[in-house]
């Protein structure tokens, strides 16, 4: 009786499914990434409390030279003149008055420029203000007495 011989095959690794896999693997990242809108390093002053920020907040920085940069919240920070941040403010308070806004100042700026954000800020009525600060965060103030 005589054998035959079956065909033989490949070997190799299948990579049919590779392409799905980093489909897959893409999607995950640019659902999960999370991008800082404003990256203006500043040094910012000490405090004793310090609450969490909504992280859709309207950023306004102020850098040791006086420059100041602002982000709606969801763009990546610009420079602006400080004439400029009242129409700035009234702008993201036209688009959502709820909107809450975050002051990032350095610790040597002098406290004008900072009275003048503020100042525009309550010009352009907005609500709520975060004075962002250095320490650690705490989930709320009622627990420290």
């Amino acid at each position: 009786m005589r054998l035959r011989v079956r065909s033989v095959q490949n070997q190799g690794i299948p990579t049919a499914s590779m392409a799905d896999i980093a489909f897959l693997l893409i999607i995950f990242f640019m659902v999960t990434i999370n991008f800082e809108v404003d990256k203006t390093q500043v040094f910012l002053p000490k405090t004793t409390v310090r609450l969490e920020i909504p992280k859709k907040a309207a950023y306004i920085s102020i850098t040791e030279s006086g420059q100041i940069r602002v982000s709606g919240g969801e763009e990546i920070s610009v420079p602006v003149h400080p004439e400029d941040v009242l129409s700035f403010a009234a702008d993201v308070v036209a688009r959502d008055p709820q909107k809450e806004f975050v002051l990032k100042a350095d610790q040597s700026v002098p406290y004008r420029y900072v009275d003048g954000v503020i100042d525009s800020l309550k010009q352009a009525k907005a609500r709520v203000i975060y004075l962002l600060s250095e320490q650690e965060t705490v989930d709320s103030a009622a627990g420290e007495g």
